[in-house]
C-alpha cells in the first residue's frame, strides 16, 4: 500500500468534495478494490471517510474535515507562505492576516526575503486597487462596467463578465465574456481606465482555449539588436530565442503579434534594432518613423 496514494487520494477528495471508486481508481491507475482498501485504511487511521452506496453514491469525507499541519513538510510550508507574500503584492489586503495566521500555524518564521510589485511607476495606488476590485468580481461572480483603450486608440464603454486574472509575459490581463459582444475577450489591466463594481451576478462559463487563435495571429518575427542594447534584450526576450554575434550584437526570433504594439515596441529602440523577417515589416516601421520625423522636425 503506498502512503503517497493515500495523501493523494485524501487531497483529492479536499478538492473535489467526493468522487466514485472508478473514478479514484482511474486517477490513481489502480483497480477499484484497491480503492475501497484505502479507505479503509485511512478510516482506520482515523480520518473521517465513508463510503455511500445508492445512484448518487460515492467516497465523501465528513464536511468539516480539515488537513492537519503536520501533513505539510517544512518546505511545502515555506512554499504556501512565499505564495501568499507573493499575492501581497497585489493589493490583497486580507493576506497579511492570512499570512500572520498561518505563519503560526506552520511555525514558521517567512523572515522578509521577498518582496514583489506588479504595479507601474508612480501607479502603485490605482492598479492594486483595481485588483482589487476586479479580484471581488471574479470570485463574487459580479459584473464590471469598464472603460477601455484598445490597440487602435479606440475607447469604448464595456460591461463584461470577469472570469480570471491572467499574468503573461510582465502584464496582467482579465479573462471574460463581454456582454457587448455577446463572446469571451482578453482585456489588458493597463487599459482598463475606469471601472465600477455593480451588483449584477453572473453564472461563471469556462473560458475557452485560445492557444491555436493566438498562434494564427502572430507571425515569426527576427530582429538583430545593436549591443547598445543588449540590457533591453535580456530583459524581454528568453535566452534560447535570442543568438548572441561575434560583435556583441544580438538576433532574437520569436513569434509576435504584427499589429501597432509591435511597430511602437520596435521604434522604442531607435536605430539599436533592424528587422530581418518579415522584410515587408521595413516599410511599415520606416514609413512610421518618417511621421513621426515630420511631427517633430526644429
Amino acid at each position: 500500500m503506498s502512503d503517497s496514494r493515500l495523501f493523494k487520494i485524501l487531497y483529492y477528495l479536499l478538492d473535489k468534495g467526493h468522487a466514485t471508486a472508478p473514478e479514484l481508481a482511474a486517477e490513481f491507475e489502480v483497480s477499484p478494490r484497491t480503492i475501497y482498501r484505502d479507505v479503509e485504511a485511512l478510516s482506520s487511521a482515523g480520518i473521517p471517510i465513508y463510503a455511500e452506496t445508492g445512484r448518487n453514491g460515492g467516497i465523501y469525507l465528513l464536511q468539516d474535515f480539515i488537513l492537519d499541519r503536520a501533513i505539510l513538510s517544512e518546505k511545502e510550508k515555506q512554499e504556501v507562505l512565499t505564495a501568499i507574500q507573493s499575492i501581497l503584492a497585489t493589493g490583497y489586503i486580507d493576506g497579511k492576516e492570512i499570512l500572520t495566521k498561518l505563519s503560526a500555524l506552520f511555525n514558521v518564521n517567512t523572515g522578509n526575503w521577498l518582496e514583489v510589485d506588479f504595479s507601474r511607476w508612480g501607479k502603485s495606488a490605482y492598479d492594486n486597487s483595481k485588483f482589487d476590485v476586479l479580484k471581488t468580481a471574479v470570485i463574487q461572480c459580479r459584473e464590471i462596467k469598464i472603460v477601455y483603450e484598445n490597440t487602435k486608440s479606440e475607447r469604448s464603454k464595456r460591461i463584461i463578465q470577469p472570469l480570471k486574472l491572467f499574468y503573461k509575459s510582465k502584464e496582467w490581463y482579465v479573462k471574460a465574456f463581454c456582454t457587448e459582444k455577446q463572446d469571451f475577450r482578453m482585456f489588458k489591466l493597463n487599459r482598463i481606465l475606469e471601472l465600477e463594481l455593480l451588483e449584477n451576478t453572473f453564472i461563471p462559463r469556462p473560458y475557452p482555449e485560445q492557444k491555436n487563435n493566438l498562434e494564427k495571429l502572430c507571425s515569426r518575427i527576427v530582429l538583430l539588436f545593436s549591443k547598445e542594447v543588449a540590457y533591453r534584450v535580456y530583459d524581454e526576450f528568453d535566452e534560447s530565442q535570442i543568438e548572441y554575434q561575434k560583435n556583441g550584437d544580438l538576433i532574437a526570433c520569436a513569434e509576435m503579434p504584427v499589429d501597432t504594439w509591435l511597430i511602437g515596441y520596435l521604434l522604442s529602440f531607435g536605430a539599436y534594432v533592424e528587422i530581418i523577417e518579415p522584410t515587408y515589416l521595413k516599410a511599415v516601421l520606416a514609413a512610421q518613423a518618417q511621421e513621426i520625423y515630420k511631427k517633430n522636425k526644429p
